[in-house]
């Protein structure tokens, strides 16, 4: 059985093309090429072992618009990566976690992934990836 690590942190921008010069210019970072999801326009770079995932709204009514238009731009989640997504929900249903998805789904890089309610994990937003 692996440790769960940190997978990656999404940041909720209003354009990545204003912000891809930092992260990759400046601080070095790589691209790691992502598919878009859940109504987001998706840039991802390399942080060591970690991804950085930029989350551009594709629309006004994506969750990544409505966040932004919430809260502004900034951390809108961070993501685990566990070896068993199934087991890990049904020790979140018996702590009395509440989900978002009640089962696992496919994500940006094509891994099984299921988000956690902030209301039960201090205030994050929680993604669990399976390895």
């Amino acid at each position: 059985m692996r440790q769960t690590r940190i997978a990656h942190v999404g940041i909720a921008v209003k354009r990545i093309d204003a912000l891809i010069p930092f992260y990759r210019d400046v601080l070095g970072l790589t691209d790691a090429p992502l598919d878009d999801s859940d109504g987001a326009r998706i840039a991802g770079l390399t942080a060591g072992d970690s991804l950085i995932e930029l989350l551009e709204p594709v629309d006004d009514g994506s969750p990544i618009a409505k966040f932004i238009e919430k809260r502004g731009p900034g951390i809108h989640h961070i993501c685990f990566t566990v070896d068993d997504i199934d087991a890990t929900l049904a020790r979140c249903r018996q702590a009395g976690i509440t989900l978002i998805d009640e089962t696992p789904r496919m994500g940006a890089e094509g891994k099984r992934i299921a988000f956690l309610h902030p209301k039960s994990t201090g205030g994050i937003l929680i993604e669990l990836s399976e390895y």
